[in-house]
């Protein structure tokens, strides 16, 4: 008897509920979905949002999910769990009805791994050029790893994420961007850093918003910095400043930017402490003098004539810029306005090649580390990179990815489901920092073993050696091109100096391995 009158209620108190979501959705004036169709259209709403999950798991072939398909979330889950990251079967692409399909034309008698380096777990790619040299900063260096951890701010993601994203650095042996939010504790724990400093001057901004050279000095002496990075623009979103919205603001994060809550973070679309390249240059010289360290320029690209411009007054050899880093059209860690993210700035091929063909305009190809940035943290699209001109690539969302996001598209409402672009206490609880730091080095690692595989494939013992030549594209048509025909690519341009060549190839180890 008990049990029946629990469970006559239990029916009742649903009923109630309904009546009243049907008098609330009919009285509203705000949705006519539920209006028309009360309780109904809460359904509708409820798919909605659910959307991009529906879409990743159930509805969408392996190659048709954006901006990363289900098979390279797969190899990025797989790789950095150390588990089994073949396919089956043959490939499930079609090659002959692709547009612009990459094809790596490997050599008939490919290059063996070198007897010293068989035991190297870390399989490490150093740089093939040293960082600052042609400038002689004091503190000039090598960087161990051609991959390194792309810009993403502590802020954009939670404290744990960037806590794992440094540890995982550090295991694997690559360079840990901080992103332009500034330098937090949870970059402190042993990763090496580059910091990037953006408009907002976050981490070096004086009580007027401008830059403070003692607040910069006091950061650089007190981290782990190898190298400072002036943020020009982004690949989300280029000629706009960045935007971490109110209810992502803590009140660690204000302290650390220096900024108030509970209003929205806008950084300026442009600096205040330069308006002209020449300018720029005259900043960029102050702070290597100030820090000793190499000091680069992040950019997406549009127009050419700035970067015209910067290889022509870098060419007199008074000042310059130690590296550049190309942010591709295609990138982008955090929030963006629509428009921004899929109609301005060239994607990264484009963009990389046009720069890398101005700077051997001026012969100042090899005097610069270029770095490239855009869905590059795969082994082919890597290894194209290098061909193009690339020095270094920076992934960002393939190292999300590596550390548990699951491409739920959330980033910019502070609601990410796993932990990553949130400040939510409750779901930042569910992401271990030192699990996930394992996750991202082992990601890291196995894509420097696979992108040495390729090259030595190709009959090289390093990716900066790999030939556009060793690239072909083919089209739905079955006609080939090359990326010269492509992107104007030439090979000997592209390829590294001499004495860098020579170093490189010791380095690695020359020969058959045998």
């Amino acid at each position: 008897m008990h049990w029946y009158i629990a469970g006559t209620l239990l029916i009742v108190v649903l009923l109630v509920l309904l009546v009243v979501v049907v008098v609330y959705d009919l009285r509203q004036k705000k949705h006519a979905i539920l209006h028309n169709f009360p309780i109904v259209g809460h359904f509708r709403y409820l798919l909605e949002s659910i959307g991009p999950e529906l879409r990743q798991y159930i509805v969408t072939g392996n190659d048709e999910e954006r901006p990363f398909s289900r098979d390279e979330r797969s190899w990025i889950y797989a790789s950095s769990k150390k588990q089994n990251n073949f396919f089956g079967f043959g490939t499930d692409n079609d090659l002959e009805q692709s547009p612009n399909y990459l094809i790596i034309k490997h050599a008939p008698f490919p290059l063996l791994t070198p007897p010293h380096l068989r035991g190297d777990d870390l399989h490490a790619i150093p740089c093939a050029k040293k960082l600052g040299q042609h400038r002689q900063r004091k503190h000039a260096f090598r960087p161990a790893s051609v991959v390194n951890i792309s810009a993403m701010s502590f802020g954009s993601l939670s404290g744990v994420a960037v806590e794992a994203l440094n540890r995982g650095s550090e295991l694997a042996g690559c360079l840990h961007n901080t992103g332009e939010g500034g330098v937090s504790h949870y970059h402190q724990c042993g990763g090496e850093l580059i910091w990037q400093i953006g408009t907002g001057y976050f981490g070096c901004r004086s009580a007027n918003n401008r830059f403070d050279e003692k607040l910069f000095l006091d950061v650089v002496q007190a981290n782990p910095i190898k190298a400072i990075e002036i943020k020009l623009s982004q690949g989300a979103k280029p000629g706009k400043g960045g935007l971490l919205p109110k209810a992502k603001i803590t009140s660690e994060i204000a302290a650390i930017r220096g900024i108030p809550m509970r209003v929205d973070c806008a950084s300026p679309s442009g600096h205040r402490e330069f308006h002209n390249v020449d300018q720029m240059l005259d900043f960029v010289e102050r702070l290597a003098e100030l820090s000793g360290l190499p000091v680069g320029i992040k950019s997406a690209v549009g127009e050419i004539q700035f970067w015209d411009e910067l290889a022509n007054q870098m060419s007199n050899e008074q000042r310059g810029v130690d590296y550049i880093a190309i942010d591709g059209g295609e990138g982008g860690t955090g929030a963006a306005p629509l428009t921004f993210c899929d109609h301005v700035a060239l994607p990264f091929k484009m963009a990389m090649a046009r720069v890398h063909d101005v700077f051997a305009k001026y012969n100042m190809q090899d005097r610069v580390v270029f770095v490239g940035a855009g869905k590059l943290g795969f082994p082919d699209q890597t290894l194209l990179a290098f061909a193009l001109g690339c020095d270094m690539i920076a992934v960002g969302r393939e190292a999300m990815l590596a550390i548990g996001c699951i491409q739920a598209q959330r980033c910019h409402s502070g609601h990410c489901p796993t932990g990553v672009a949130t400040q939510s206490r409750w779901l930042m609880a569910g992401l271990d920092p030192t699990h996930k730091s394992a996750r991202l080095a082992n990601y890291i690692v196995t894509l420097r073993k696979e992108v040495l595989d390729l090259s030595r494939a190709c009959g090289h013992p390093h990716p900066a050696l790999v030939s556009p030549q060793n690239f072909e594209i083919i089209d739905e048509c079955f006609r080939g091109r090359s990326l010269l025909d492509c992107f104007h690519v030439n090979p000997e341009t592209t390829r590294i100096n001499q004495e860098d060549e020579q170093e490189i190839r010791r380095i690695m180890g020359e020969g058959n391995g045998q």
